[in-house]
C-alpha cells in the first residue's frame, strides 16, 4: 500500500517565504561564512522583511535549524551553528559566549 505523501510545510516555508528570497541550496553549503554572507545578502535586499535584516537572517538559519531536528547530521548542524557566530560577525553583533 503507497505511503501518503509526508507534508513538507517547513520546506514550503523556506522556499516561497515571505521575509527572504533564499538563494538555492544555501543550507546546504560547505562554508559558514558563504551561508552567513547568502542569509545577510538576502536579508539585506528583501523589502518584506518584518524585522531588521539581522533578525531576518538569524530567525530563518534558526528555523532551518530547528526543523530538520535529527535529521541534521552533527557535521552539518555544527557548519550551521558556525553560521550564526558567522553572521553576527557580519552584522557587527557580540558573539555568543558558551558558559
Amino acid at each position: 500500500m503507497p505511503q501518503p505523501k509526508a507534508k513538507r510545510w517547513s520546506r514550503r516555508v523556506t522556499e516561497t517565504s515571505n521575509a527572504l528570497d533564499l538563494d538555492p541550496g544555501v543550507f546546504s553549503l560547505d562554508n559558514p561564512r558563504s551561508i552567513a554572507r547568502s542569509l545577510k545578502r538576502s536579508a539585506d535586499r528583501s523589502r518584506r522583511r518584518k524585522s531588521d535584516p539581522f533578525r531576518s537572517a538569524m530567525s530563518m538559519l534558526t528555523f532551518y535549524i530547528n526543523r530538520a531536528g535529527k535529521q541534521l547530521s552533527k557535521a552539518r548542524r555544527k557548519r550551521l551553528e558556525a553560521a550564526k557566530e558567522e553572521l553576527r560577525d557580519l552584522y557587527g553583533k557580540p558573539r555568543h559566549t558558551t558558559a
